[in-house]
């Protein structure tokens, strides 16, 4: 058992995305203690924004690459064998201005390959992953569940079934930036939908 931890939030250690990713991972790893947990911080680690020089680097032949282009396209390719390698992954996703992070969205930028992790067939495009649990933790300040400010829930769903994972599990802490007794009780219903889920 593999679990893939990856972490977005920008404040680090203070994020309460990071805090809410630890404590799936906690719960996974009482239930799969011999799992092995391996975490991602996009934050401490950033990684490149989707350019033009990255875009051209992952669809260059690897015989045609020049250093540059081959180092790119190396880290995405580590980044989609930690995905491939996980038999659950754990996301947490921090709400900013309404949407995902930029880190994050890196992260899911390098991870969509072509031939790696999708194709495009003449029936419509193909996920190449293989389903597993997908755990999301979505830390917002508001309260966005269910209403049109929620741009995340969309997004995320849809880009991770483009890639075959469809098993994503949404556990919400919302209002955590509306006073300390919203705060508290949104992380205890967070708390009790998260082992309802598991």
């Amino acid at each position: 058992m593999k679990i893939l931890a990856i972490q977005s939030g920008i404040f680090g250690d203070n994020s309460n995305s990071t805090k809410l990713v630890a404590q799936i991972a906690t719960q996974m790893k009482q239930l799969h203690p011999d799992a092995e947990l391996t975490h991602r911080d996009l934050t401490a680690q950033p990684l490149p924004y989707f350019d033009a020089e990255l875009a051209v680097a992952l669809s260059t032949p690897a015989a045609e690459q020049s250093e540059a282009q081959a180092a790119l396209a190396s880290l995405s390719s580590q980044l989609v064998d930690e995905v491939k390698n996980a038999d659950i992954l754990i996301i947490g996703v921090p709400m900013y201005n309404f949407g995902i992070p930029a880190q994050l969205k890196s992260w899911i930028d390098l991870i969509c390959r072509a031939g790696l992790t999708f194709n495009y067939t003449a029936t419509g495009p193909v996920g190449l992953l293989a389903d597993r649990p997908v755990y999301i933790a979505a830390a917002r300040g508001g309260m966005h569940e269910g209403k049109p400010s929620d741009s995340q829930t969309p997004f995320i769903k849809t880009v991770l079934g483009f890639l075959g994972l469809h098993d994503v599990r949404i556990v919400y802490a919302e209002g955590l930036a509306m006073g300390d007794d919203a705060k508290t009780e949104s992380l205890q219903r967070f708390t009790k939908n998260l082992t309802a889920l598991v």
